[in-house]
């Protein structure tokens, strides 16, 4: 099915509870909605801010008709099918977690925990990936490439694990 070109939206996703079904079927359903997506290897990651077991992280490229408030609602809304759980810390387990990253060039805050660019971007398990997959896309209020961040992150050039779904 064709769908009409849209915004591009740039995805953090990431599981550590039953990661390797919620990683698939959160992928899954990506694809039912979206169509053809763009999507980086998955990598086997620590948890960062809290003590849980290990995380599946990978990055997403998606073209949407949505504006950033309706997909972090549709985002939300195939989390919370997964079973997540937002009534614990803020930074806990996860049976999926789906963040917008980027979105085209904008940058913007809003209801139900949207920041664009999220702050996130700093960590590796959301850098790697992303970097992966969209290189040459510039990060809005920085000026610099997905790869130049990259390159210059304290973790570029360490060997992170990839996982087959």
């Amino acid at each position: 099915m064709n769908r009409p070109r849209g915004s591009r939206a740039y995805l953090s996703l990431g599981s550590n509870l039953d990661p390797e079904a919620n990683l698939a079927s959160g992928i899954a359903a990506l694809r039912e909605q979206f169509g053809a997506i763009v999507l980086s290897e998955v990598y086997r990651t620590a948890a960062v801010g809290f003590d849980g077991g290990d995380f599946l992280n990978a990055a997403a490229v998606i073209e949407t008709t949505m504006d950033p408030y309706a997909l972090n609602a549709w985002l939300h809304a195939l989390e919370d099918a997964h079973g997540r759980d937002r009534s614990g810390p803020r930074f806990g387990n996860r049976t999926l977690d789906i963040d917008i990253v980027l979105f085209d060039n904008r940058v913007l805050s809003g209801p139900g925990n949207l920041h664009i660019p999220r702050p996130e971007l700093k960590h590796a398990f959301v850098l790697r990936p992303l970097a992966e997959i969209a290189p040459e896309t510039v990060v809005p209020d920085d000026g610099r490439t997905l790869a130049q961040l990259w390159a210059a992150h304290p973790d570029y050039g360490a060997a992170m694990e990839t996982v087959a779904l």
